[in-house]
């Protein structure tokens, strides 16, 4: 079976040419080009802001001429990640879907479902000549998974709508009503590189076969991070043996959980079977503890050619200990909303830029602006105690739950007529461009939902195929229902 043989028909046929589009974030030219092309071959009338953003603009349908202005909102761009023996280059190679039993799949990268799902069923609408609705603008975003840059930079009056439906949400059957605020901690260590010692023999130490994640959405599962593990070890070698460190990466977009790690170490020849060794007990005490959630974590250890260069021991040990002290995970629950992670911080990569600087990745979330601040703050304390300089972003704030919203209720009350029964009123820990938009236009009334989505931000990416008809139904019931002016 093929992407374009899956129900509902339009929604996949349009998901189906968006996987043809290469969309990175902050490359969205070809996605922009593609839906300004479609409001000219549907005589629709479109607009597109300086950043980007494109607003596509819909009359009523006849006899709903009377209702509300809803806008319908998803963002263009995808989070580009891939396996580590896949040959894919984003920037321009077509995403290759698979389907696989319920779920659909990409061939060793992400599928693009986060957001490409809520595009193609904005599209749908669009293009339909038989769905019953009131006026529609229909909102597509740049640049959300990287920086919410689009979202931060719509203004004022760009929009008409009073209801706001983002459709960027990853379970069906749950509506959501909140989202935490975000902020990103950078710590930046420049070096002098050192010759690499001709006395040593040098060795690639990897973490491989993470499964990786969203690091708001999944941030609670216990997923192993990459970048933890790796720096766990080298603490153990370090204190055992003495190395020489080259090298050390891990982790890619701030937003997901590391999936892989390396670092390049070189040992003196005597302790190249002790270290191995150590390895060897080190890598089974991690399968253990992650058997249940990781079962595919591998440490590996290979030798190498001598690398051009290694860091100062000081800078090293202080790299080590950072990495170590430096908090991942779940900080605290919310008291407020059962089971809701209300702090979190990912340590989400690593990187060696130019040899002569090593540039550490994180960010904070909490549904409390003054845990955000704190968190990240003693994030920013780590890695200032370390030496290294930091710089933390302006962040983006979270979106306050509304019990009262008048559209939550008419989609509590479609999803019970549709289906007899409950939806799940939830907020969610993972950031979403309501919040923005609330700074712009205070008086949205807004929610958001979506069909089932698994492992987003990693190549294990996977929509359920069952759940995109669900939803689908779902909307376009909550459309049809939308009150008047």
């Amino acid at each position: 079976m093929k992407i374009t043989d899956l129900k509902p028909t339009a929604v996949w046929s349009f998901f189906h040419e968006i996987t043809q589009i290469p969309r990175p974030s902050k490359k969205e030219e070809k996605i922009i080009a593609y839906l300004e092309d479609f409001a000219a071959k549907h005589h629709l009338a479109v607009k597109k802001d300086a950043i980007g953003n494109v607003l596509i603009s819909k009359p009523a349908t006849p006899g709903y001429e009377n209702r509300q202005t809803v806008i319908l909102q998803s963002h263009v761009d995808m989070v580009c990640e891939k396996n580590s023996d896949v040959v894919h280059d984003f920037d321009k190679d077509l995403i290759e879907t698979i389907v696989d039993g319920d779920w659909l799949r990409a061939n060793g990268t992400t599928l693009g479902a986060d957001n490409g799902v809520g595009v193609a069923a904005e599209l749908a609408i669009l293009a339909s000549d038989d769905i019953e609705h009131g006026p529609i603008e229909c909102l597509f975003t740049v640049d959300e998974e990287t920086g919410l840059s689009g979202a931060k930079a719509l203004q004022k009056g760009f929009l008409g709508g009073s209801i706001l439906i983002n459709l960027d949400s990853e379970d069906e059957g749950q509506i959501f009503m909140g989202c935490a605020g975000g902020k990103d901690t950078t710590a930046t260590f420049a070096y002098e590189p050192l010759p690499a010692p001709d006395s040593r023999i040098y060795f690639r130490i990897g973490v491989k076969g993470l499964n990786g994640g969203h690091s708001g959405g999944d941030i609670h599962k216990g997923l192993g991070n990459a970048n933890k593990i790796l720096v766990r070890f080298l603490y153990l070698l370090q204190e055992k043996y003495d190395f020489v460190l080259s090298t050390i990466e891990g982790g890619n977009l701030r937003n997901a959980i590391a999936r892989e790690a390396h670092a390049v170490i070189g040992l003196l020849p005597d302790d190249r079977e002790k270290a191995g060794a150590l390895l060897n007990i080190f890598s089974s005490q991690v399968e253990n503890e992650l058997k249940h959630i990781d079962p595919n974590v591998k440490l590996t250890i290979g030798s190498v050619d001598r690398p051009s260069h290694v860091l100062d021991k000081d800078l090293k040990k202080r790299i080590i200990y950072a990495l170590s002290a430096c908090p991942h995970g779940v900080i605290g629950m919310s008291y407020d909303v059962p089971g809701l992670v209300e702090t979190s911080t990912n340590l989400a990569s690593v990187k060696d830029i130019d040899g002569n600087k090593i540039i550490v990745s994180t960010s904070q979330r909490s549904s409390l602006e003054s845990q955000k601040i704190a968190v990240a703050n003693q994030v920013a304390a780590v890695f200032l105690l370390a030496g290294a300089e930091i710089k933390q972003g302006d962040g983006y704030p979270g979106w306050a739950p509304n019990p009262d919203s008048k559209i939550l209720k008419i989609a509590q009350e479609t999803y019970r007529k549709l289906f007899h029964k409950e939806a799940e009123i939830m907020a969610i820990h993972a950031g979403l461009e309501c919040g923005l938009f609330l700074e712009k236009y205070p008086y949205l009334d807004m929610i958001s939902f979506g069909p089932t989505l698994r492992e987003v931000h990693s190549p294990g990416e996977r929509i359920e195929i069952k759940t995109v008809d669900l939803w689908w139904r779902h909307l376009l019931e909550v459309l049809k229902n939308i009150p008047v002016q």
